[in-house]
């Protein structure tokens, strides 16, 4: 073998990187239906509350907006690092190796 990767292993890695690359995926699809959710609670804000129990209730919408915002920006830092760890796992044995 000398430090080449066999087809299993190249095969194992290639698995690996693509569990990866599905799991960036499904990071991105769970920022895109927060998206959603921050677009529905927009929608609520926007609307003219004249009760005292109405203008409570945006303003708790109002709030949970702000921490589903900030948890949006680090589902989206998250997907940035996944997609960089799935290009390292598949590039760092070929690389080393000497393959492709």
């Amino acid at each position: 073998m000398g430090g080449q990767l066999t087809g299993a292993e190249l095969q194992q890695d290639m698995l690996r990187a693509s569990q990866v690359e599905q799991l960036a995926g499904r990071v991105a699809f769970c920022a895109g239906r927060g998206e959603e959710v921050l677009d529905g609670f927009r929608d609520i804000q926007l609307l003219e509350w004249e009760s005292p129990a109405g203008r409570a209730y945006r303003d708790a919408v109002s709030l949970q907006s702000a921490a589903l915002r900030r948890a949006l920006e680090a589902l989206t830092e998250a997907k940035a690092a996944v997609d960089r760890h799935a290009r390292e796992t598949f590039t760092a044995d070929c690389t080393s190796t000497g393959g492709f």
